[in-house]
C-alpha cells in the first residue's frame, strides 16, 4: 500500500495539492513517493487529508513501481472510497486492482481526490 499521511490542496481559481509518502511492502518500507496535482475552476480554500493507496494484485503494484511517473486514472482506474460514505467493500475489492481512500480531512474545500494525480518516486 502507499500511504500519504498528509495531501495539503490549496486554490484561489487555480489549485494544487502535494503531500509525501511511502510504499510499504509486505513488512518494510520499498520507497518514497510524492503526489501532486493541479486544478482550475471554481475553487476556493484549503484542506488535509490522508490518503491511501492499496494495490489489490501483484500485477497492479508492479505495474505502478516499473512506472516512471504513474497516475491515477491514465495509468490505472483506480476506486476512491471516502471515509464518510457506506461501501461495500468486499465486492469493490474483488473486481478493482486498486482502491484509495482519503480520510481525516481537516479544512473549507470540498473535494481531495486522487484524480489527475501524478505520483512519482523520490530519491532518498
Amino acid at each position: 500500500m502507499l500511504v500519504f499521511p498528509e495531501v495539503t490542496k490549496a486554490a484561489i481559481g487555480i489549485g494544487g495539492s502535494y503531500g509525501e509518502g511511502a510504499l510499504i511492502a509486505g513488512d518494510r518500507t520499498a520507497g518514497y513517493y510524492s503526489i501532486t496535482s493541479a486544478s482550475a475552476g471554481l475553487q476556493l480554500g484549503a484542506q488535509k487529508a490522508a490518503q491511501i493507496i492499496m494495490f489489490m494484485t501483484p500485477e497492479a503494484l508492479d505495474k505502478f513501481r516499473n512506472s516512471s511517473g504513474w497516475e491515477a486514472g491514465a495509468n490505472a482506474q483506480v476506486t476512491m472510497i471516502d471515509q464518510g460514505k457506506a461501501a461495500n467493500i468486499s465486492s469493490v475489492m474483488a473486481n478493482n486492482p486498486v482502491i484509495a481512500f482519503v480520510f481525516g480531512q481537516k479544512g473549507l474545500m470540498g473535494d481531495l481526490s486522487i484524480q489527475g494525480s501524478k505520483i512519482t518516486k523520490l530519491e532518498r
